[in-house]
């Protein structure tokens, strides 16, 4: 239809077919036929046909302002889009919860300003209903969350890193000769946990479930939405507290706080890379998840090793290199 359109614009503005045809760079009976079938849609006759050339009618001249009119607007449509696919290729608009925001993510977006210096992130760090919902409405393209997410049919939810849960005490607390406890002593200590709604604490909760803990029976004395909060009244012997063991690694290096594993069994929660299958991942954001999903190379990220990461961003070029056959990237990828 917008052919027609123009062709129809084309045709008043130079009173000729002729003409017409050759600015369009079309034949004169495709000038001829897309006049009819304009005027056999809407049951009008738009032009006057002379030896002279042609001239609007009356219909015609009613019709032209709004030709001129749904041009305009197609073509500013069309620009508004490609300005939007351009910057949406430049961006990745990403969500994380709170421990995947405050203890992998800095690594990782590190590591991605020196190897995709024109790549410009937009992060959000909240807890893991206000990421999924935020991937739901589109406001954000990858959520990176800790534990289960709320079933939908629009979310796709792919596995990235598996963490465990541990208990947390502080390295003056009588448990610190032990290197593990049993769930049932843990009703006997006060507890500092996540606030209801992150994925710490659900995780926790249904883990303690399967395992025949009921969670109500645990001493919770403070809820906190803060990880590193919760650290810190941990080491000020106000309780213990159950978190990933990926966010005490620094302290327990220097001797403030100590990881007890549960005896009766571990409990692991996966971190997942979450997205809305409406929505297609730029060429960045596959990057990024092909990042998230190469194990070796995530933790020389999070531990920073150096030969390791100038390997990784030599073979990087060669994959973004437009002359590297998809295939050959894909080799690349899947070699790391």
């Amino acid at each position: 239809m917008e052919e027609r359109f123009r062709v129809f614009k084309e045709v008043a503005e130079t009173k000729n077919i002729t003409l017409s045809a050759k600015k369009l760079h079309v034949s004169q009976p495709s000038i001829s036929l897309q006049i009819q079938n304009l005027e056999n849609e809407y049951g009008a006759r738009f032009f006057d046909r002379t030896n002279k050339g042609v001239t609007l009618t009356n219909e015609g001249q009613i019709f032209y302002p709004f030709v001129l009119s749904i041009l305009d607007i197609l073509s500013n449509a069309k620009e508004q889009i490609c300005t939007l696919a351009k910057d949406q290729r430049e961006k990745i608009y990403l969500g994380a919860t709170l421990t995947i925001g405050e203890y992998i993510l800095p690594s990782i977006l590190a590591f991605l300003y020196k190897t995709q210096p024109d790549v410009e992130f937009k992060v959000t760090i909240a807890n893991t209903e206000s990421i999924s919902q935020d991937v739901l409405e589109k406001k954000i393209h990858l959520g990176l969350i800790e534990g289960p997410v709320p079933w939908h049919r629009d979310f796709n939810v792919e596995s990235f890193w598996e963490d465990e849960l541990v208990v947390v005490i502080p390295y003056f607390h009588h448990w610190a000769s032990r290197d593990s406890i049993t769930l049932a002593e843990l009703p006997h200590e006060r507890l500092i946990s996540r606030e209801g709604g992150s994925g710490t604490r659900r995780v926790m909760e249904m883990a303690l479930q399967e395992r025949g803990f009921d969670p109500d029976q645990l001493n919770v004395t403070m809820e906190l939405g803060s990880t590193q909060a919760i650290k810190q009244l941990v080491s000020a012997g106000l309780g213990i507290t159950i978190i990933s063991s990926l966010t005490v690694s620094r302290e327990c290096d220097q001797g403030i706080l100590k990881i007890l594993k549960i005896q009766d069994s571990p409990i692991y929660r996966p971190l997942s890379i979450l997205t809305n299958t409406q929505t297609s991942q730029t060429k960045d954001e596959r990057i990024f998840i092909n990042l998230l999903h190469d194990h070796r190379l995530l933790s020389d990220v999070m531990r920073k090793n150096n030969n390791e990461l100038e390997d990784y961003e030599s073979k990087l070029c060669l994959t973004n290199n437009p002359t590297v056959s998809s295939q050959a990237g894909q080799e690349q990828w899947q070699g790391h």
